[in-house]
């Protein structure tokens, strides 16, 4: 198995990843989220973040039909901009973290975050081009752990947007902080053979979560749905708090 991981722990990973990716399919984020807290849980995972953005690139390929007259391109430039700036400080700082430290980082992250979108917190007009490079900023610090577009998601989802604009915004941004995110981390000597192997075997899970998501989306609005990734998020984030801190 990749990164010597028991059959077990495969197992588990396998479940987290199709839950995730069904998310990604149907609210357009939440998948490296979800998947990395629950990855913590279980293992080191540090490992697995570029298998995540592998992931997040090829879910975007499965995706990329009918996004392109939905997607807010000065948003994605500013914010993408912000990530830029970040991404190598943060990159390395986390490759010289202990695995309870990013497992303490990860539920933070996505704990605060997750907290903040349940709380319905909303901006009554669009943010100015500065504060999407800021976003972009956290964002990108973010990414380190593989969580980075919560910040965005959080973001967006406070400000006036239809759902198909904030959903095709979200996976081009997501697509553009991972293509920049990989060879830094590849830099650092965290990607390796396994990343690859990793990355293909989980490759059916990913397809499926991912057109059953997207099938759901075409049905019904996502708000209900992004509820439930939310709520996914604070339980996962609890649990790792408490596995970091034991």
């Amino acid at each position: 198995m990749p990164f010597d991981l028991p059959p077990g722990t495969v197992t588990l990973l396998a479940a987290a990843l199709l839950v995730a990716a069904l998310v990604r399919g149907y609210a357009g984020f939440g998948f490296s989220a979800i998947f990395i807290a629950f990855a913590a849980l279980v293992t080191d995972p540090v490992p697995l973040i570029p298998v995540v953005f592998l992931a997040e690139l090829a879910m975007t390929a499965l995706q990329a039909r009918g996004l392109r007259g939905h997607v807010d391109w000065p948003r994605v430039r500013a914010l993408l901009l912000g990530a830029a700036i970040a991404l190598p400080f943060a990159v390395f700082a986390l490759l010289s973290l202990p695995v309870d430290g990013v497992r303490l980082l990860v539920s933070i992250i996505v704990g605060g975050l997750a907290l903040v979108m349940l709380s319905g917190w909303t901006l009554q007009r669009r943010l100015g081009q500065g504060g999407h490079v800021a976003i972009g900023l956290a964002a990108g610090a973010a990414n380190a752990v593989g969580v980075g577009g919560l910040p965005v998601a959080t973001c967006l989802a406070a400000q006036p947007m239809p759902a198909a604009t904030f959903r095709a915004t979200m996976i081009v941004f997501l697509t553009g902080v991972d293509l920049m995110t990989l060879p830094l981390m590849a830099w650092g000597g965290a990607v390796t053979t396994d990343t690859f192997i990793a990355a293909a075997l989980a490759s059916p899970l990913l397809a499926a979560g991912i057109l059953l998501g997207n099938r759901r989306f075409a049905a019904a609005p996502p708000a209900a749905f992004r509820r439930f990734a939310v709520g996914l998020l604070l339980v996962l984030a609890g649990l790792g708090l408490i596995r970091s801190l034991a």
